[in-house]
């Protein structure tokens, strides 16, 4: 143990008389440093070691080499089994009894029992092979050895030497020694050469069938780009799935296991199969397992659908070709095409194509609209295509808000009766007024004759989630925004979707991100046509599409944002949706801005000319129940026709199209409701005063 040294530090200068001498300093040594213990320093190199990528990189070359003769001697095993036994048959028998094929299960068990009476004729001919065998060896030799005299004697007659009568004899002899000779020579190193030649075979059978784990195969190997899609690749994607049920169940069944499968069809960009489960394995155990599916698959999780056909315990695998997702559709045929009209009742507007690669049509015929993503995947462009080919049905309006404004929507300028573009709270009030402006003219298409029919009306709001969150109050303290019975935009769009349909007033919608608060569950669910582009979480993907339609197989939250920008998941009647499926996911033609003005100009092309409104022109300000409370005047009640004729004598503008119901929404609002008196409907004088007092004070007392 080593002492401690000080060092005793003497003042520079003597200290001067009266003063304090100089207390002397010691200062010890700093401790020297510490060696790093040896068993540190291997710990770090051998973490350097394991962690570097050649490390890695040697250790799956390993691992990769003794699997595949590993599992190549279980291959040739198995295959050696298989061949000298029944095992094959049987697996044969049990899964086509588990199919429910028993004339399939009669044939395999007629097919071993051939098997076995020929292998029980071999085997008894084995008990007298050796006597024969023996028989032959003596005859055999027998006639060689003769043949072998008489060669020679032909010899001995020939050349005159009587020995060569044996020389043939004797040179057959000497060839079998130099043979056994030869065979002396080779046999030790054959002996030791064998175990290797051995292990090289099963090496070469494992390699060939990829006999390893997927993290020790090669990176191409591993990535498997472009790998076709057999049988035998999908149920050992299946059996490798992590389900313990379906493992045991594949494993039971051996390589009879593709009885599970449908046939394998070529479905536009990839390939289709219906998989029939094993009892006990439910459908939802393997759409919660779609990633690990879809690598097992050598896919990427975007590149495998699940869906849930009619059958029971069936589920459907569309799969796509490696990287064929990534690539464009091609035009619209609204571009291609500059002679397409389009018919509102009986048309379809062309939107895109199916994951088949077959063309997605969408009827639009009396039903409202709901399309809805995150920001910047799409949702506008797939919105505005549908419109567009609306437009070249010189029947339509449209009536249209645009809570963006940033022009999306500006070619429409002169063949929309409305046209709102910009974000503030004023816009949202002019969207409102313009959505409320089309429930008056659905009310007075409802109160049209029988048998009236109306052009269709679309009203079209786009970036919607703008006025569901508007914070702004009319007059009367009624929000616009929200989903209390009160607001105002909330209130117009449901009336629309209660009554719209049956006179063609129908309510189309685009919105960002939906939750509760920016698109409420009345409205969302008020649309026949609900459709959606990429979300972030399934409880998103529920509000945009329904509970139905995610239970089926649904799942735009698990599409990629910003790469599958335009596709979307659609859950209507109006376009074709394969048997037993809930949804479609459907890949949107893409039109750019200056085709979309060349197809309105088309449209507009159509038409007699349409003067677009930018703003909702107000009427003169007026008060309801005070102009109620004046044409009442000083009768005690007066019959609500009457009122409401007064109202229309003493405001035309105002109150011209009025209907009782607009009637008693004003007096149920200001607390004056409309009774029934002597069988008719009246309205009291003094409960509009008293409505009227009321209000007054109320506006008083928040003035002060």
């Amino acid at each position: 143990m080593s002492e401690n040294v000080v060092h005793l530090h003497k003042p520079t200068n003597p200290p001067t008389p009266g003063t304090a001498p100089t207390v002397l300093t010691v200062v010890p040594d700093a401790p020297p440093a510490r060696p790093i213990p040896l068993w540190v320093r291997s710990g770090r190199a051998v973490k350097t070691a394991v962690t570097h990528e050649r490390t890695r990189l040697t250790g799956r070359a390993v691992a990769r080499h003794a699997s595949y003769t590993f599992n190549g001697g279980r291959i040739v095993a198995r295959r050696t089994w298989d061949g000298r036994t029944g095992a094959r048959y049987e697996r044969m028998i049990r899964a086509a009894e588990a199919a429910g094929n028993l004339e399939a299960a009669e044939e395999w068990e007629e097919r071993l029992t051939r098997f076995r009476a020929a292998r029980h004729h071999r085997r008894m001919d084995l008990l007298h092979s050796p006597v024969e065998a023996a028989k032959g060896v003596a005859i055999g030799a027998g006639m060689s050895i003769g043949v072998l005299v008489a060669l020679g004697v032909v010899m001995a007659i020939n050349t005159g030497r009587p020995g060569d009568v044996i020389t043939p004899l004797t040179a057959t002899i000497d060839f079998i020694a130099l043979l056994i000779r030869i065979v002396q020579i080779v046999w030790g190193p054959a002996l030791t050469i064998a175990p290797f030649l051995a292990l090289l075979a099963l090496w070469s059978v494992g390699r060939k069938q990829q006999a390893a784990p997927n993290w020790a195969l090669p990176a191409n190997v591993r990535n498997g780009e472009g790998e076709p899609i057999t049988p035998s690749i999908v149920v050992k994607a299946l059996r490798d799935l992590g389900v313990p049920a379906l493992r045991n169940a594949i494993k039971e069944m051996g390589d009879a296991g593709a009885s599970m499968l449908g046939p394998i069809t070529i479905a536009g960009c990839g390939v289709e199969v219906d998989v029939t489960l094993p009892s006990g394995v439910s459908t939802n155990e393997v759409q919660n397992k779609r990633r690990k599916l879809a690598e097992n698959l050598t896919r990427h999780e975007h590149e495998v659908f699940i869906t849930i056909p009619q059958a029971a315990r069936t589920v459907r695998l569309w799969i796509a070709d490696s990287g064929a997702l990534d690539e464009p559709i091609g035009p619209s045929p609204l571009v291609t095409d500059d002679t397409m009209t389009a018919d509102y009742t009986k048309g379809k507007a062309p939107w895109g194509q199916d994951l088949r690669g077959d063309a997605a049509a969408l009827s639009l015929y009396q039903r409202h609209l709901l399309i809805t993503g995150l920001s910047n995947q799409g949702k506008t462009v797939a919105l505005r295509s549908l419109a567009l080919w609306l437009s070249l049905d010189r029947s339509v309006q449209f009536l249209m808000g645009d809570l963006k404004g940033v022009g999306d929507w500006a070619m429409f300028d002169g063949l929309a009766t409305t046209l709102i573009q910009g974000p503030t709270d004023e816009h949202v009030i002019q969207v409102t007024e313009m959505v409320e402006g089309a429930v008056d003219e659905m009310n007075r298409r409802i109160q049209a004759p029988p048998g009236t029919t109306f052009p269709p009306l679309i009203v079209l709001v786009d970036e919607a989630q703008v006025a569901f969150m508007c914070p702004a109050k009319d007059e009367d303290k009624r929000p616009y925004g929200g989903s209390k019975a009160n607001s105002r935009y909330f209130m117009a769009v449901r009336k629309i979707h209660n009554q719209g349909r049956a006179v063609n007033v129908l309510m189309w919608q685009g919105t960002q991100d939906p939750t509760n608060e920016n698109l409420p569950k009345l409205v969302r669910e008020g649309a026949h046509t609900r459709a959606s582009l990429a979300l972030g979480t399934e409880s998103q993907a529920r509000m945009a599409l329904g509970d139905k339609a995610v239970d089926g197989g649904a799942a735009p939250n698990l599409l990629r944002p910003g790469l599958d920008r335009g596709t979307l998941v659609v859950a209507s009647d109006g376009i074709t949706i394969p048997a037993g499926q809930s949804s479609i996911t459907v890949r949107t033609h893409y039109i750019d801005d200056d085709a979309a003005k060349a197809i309105t100009d088309r449209a507009k092309a159509l038409r007699d000319g349409v003067t677009t409104l930018h703003a909702i022109e107000r009427r003169e300000e007026h008060d309801p129940l005070a102009d109620i409370a004046t044409v009442i005047g000083d009768a005690t009640r007066v019959r609500t026709k009457d009122v409401l004729a007064r109202l229309a004598t003493h405001n035309a503008d105002a109150y011209g199209g009025w209907s009782f119901i607009d009637l008693k929404r004003v007096l149920d609002d200001a607390g004056a409701e409309p009774y029934k008196s002597d069988g008719v409907m009246v309205v009291a004088r003094d409960r509009v005063a008293r409505a009227l007092a009321n209000r007054d004070n109320d506006g008083s007392a928040s003035a002060e």
